[in-house]
């Protein structure tokens, strides 16, 4: 009996998933595990594993943003008779239409008054708009965009394919999104061979910039999530922030000796990770959340670290941070950090945080305030290492200077208990030795 086939959802913030490009068609055969699509979540890119097993019948959406329990596909017998599932489906759309269409009524005094100095000024633009010739399309292999680094835009199916047949996949034009190269843009360039670029033009000036930087690009999955979470959160949660300044000195000469002859070599970010947890194991009101009618204190301390990408921002979690030692937080670190630009980290390991460090010191940013990854109760922003005059036993010297600012939801945080938080943070990473017991 055929079954529809509907989006699921593949994290805990995703409402709709944008699919990329099945690697099924109509009429092929399906078993349980079989891949049958990727789809873009606001996380990462995963495949859509198919649970059934028989034909896929229908192909409800070829590529494009679905809503989580939206129809994507129908899996049945070969030659069944899916008239009626797809009435259903139709019927689910209309239905779905109609309490929207309700919504969007006004009253048509209201509504005209509304729309009358906007129609007048929209009128003109429109017209051009509409009058303006359809532009010729481009040769397939005209533009292939890149990233500024010269990465090119692909889906991790697509670049497994290329080097699996050993296509250089920079010469490859996509047809996704965007210009996204994708499974058939493979398939194709397999079948009919890839075509050399067209000679570039002489440079007058020394940099060109990339044209498909620039106008109107559709909002990622992943962009819409930041925008509504963050938006939320500083819009819904009463955020403070107390800065302190801390000297780095020893910790600078802590970490060039850990560094000397050592496999894994530590940064400060991860110095400042596990002081972080060793702070919040004595200040468990700050390792908290707010979820409405009550507040949790957790337990176990999971610290999200901000990593920044090409489509906004990740946060994976190293857990219990207070317990891991400086290596093996380097070492996940750098794991979950690379699956975060290639967009492969599970929803495991983005979820589960109980405190966030986003920093910026290695872009020279001497400070800077964050917003509160929600649930959390708080979110450290950590500066750069600034060399400074200080007082030290009366003498003025040189000293190396990093401000952290502490974001605190003020449900949750009162000043003095983010103050103290600070004091004990500080006392950890200007005397590195604490943290090693």
């Amino acid at each position: 009996m055929a079954e529809i086939i509907r989006m699921p959802r593949l994290s805990d913030t995703m409402e709709e998933g944008n699919i990329v490009g099945w690697q099924k068609s109509v009429g092929d055969a399906v078993s349980p595990g079989d891949i049958l699509a990727e789809v873009e979540t606001d996380k990462a890119t995963m495949e859509l594993e198919s649970f059934n097993d028989g034909v896929l019948l229908h192909i409800g959406v070829a590529e494009g943003p679905v809503a989580v329990e939206g129809v994507i596909a129908i899996i049945g017998e070969k030659g069944e008779d899916i008239s009626e599932l797809l009435k259903q489906i139709e019927n689910e759309g209309n239905q779905s239409a109609a309490p929207a269409e309700e919504k969007s009524a006004e009253p048509e005094a209201e509504k005209a008054e509304a729309a009358a100095p906007a129609t007048q000024k929209s009128a003109a633009p429109a017209a051009e708009k509409q009058a303006a010739p359809s532009p010729s399309p481009a040769p397939a292999t005209t533009h292939i965009p890149h990233h500024s680094d010269g990465r090119v835009f692909a889906s991790p199916l697509a670049k497994k394919m290329a080097s699996e047949e050993g296509l250089d996949i920079s010469r490859i034009a996509g047809s996704g999104e965007n210009g996204r190269v994708v499974k058939r843009d493979i398939d194709n360039a397999i079948e009919n061979g890839v075509s050399a670029p067209a000679a570039a033009a002489p440079q007058m000036i020394s940099h060109i910039p990339d044209p498909s930087v620039y106008g109107d690009k559709p909002v990622s999955q992943m962009r819409k999530v930041i925008a509504k979470r963050l938006g939320q959160s500083k819009f819904s949660a009463p955020h403070f922030y107390l800065t302190m300044e801390m000297d780095m000195g020893n910790a600078m000469e802590a970490r060039k000796a850990l560094n000397e002859d050592a496999p894994v070599r530590i940064s400060y970010n991860d110095m400042i990770v596990k002081a972080c947890g060793a702070a919040l194991r004595r200040h468990p009101e700050i390792n908290a959340s707010w979820l409405g009618d009550k507040i949790t204190y957790h337990q176990d301390i999971n610290i999200g670290v901000a990593v920044a990408i090409d489509e906004g921002l990740m946060v994976p979690v190293i857990r219990q941070a207070d317990l891991k030692s400086l290596s093996a937080i380097k070492t996940e670190i750098k794991e979950l950090a690379g699956k975060a630009k290639e967009r492969k980290l599970s929803p495991d390991e983005m979820s589960g945080n109980t405190f966030t460090i986003s920093n910026l010191g290695m872009f020279d940013i001497d400070e800077f305030t964050a917003i509160i990854n929600p649930p959390d109760a708080c979110i450290l922003a950590v500066g750069s290492i600034v060399e400074k005059p200080v007082v030290k036993d009366g003498e003025i010297v040189v000293g190396n200077i990093m401000k952290v600012t502490l974001s605190c939801d003020h449900r949750i945080v009162d000043g003095a208990k983010g103050a103290t938080f600070l004091q004990t943070l500080k006392s950890f990473l200007e005397n590195p030795v604490k943290i090693l017991y």
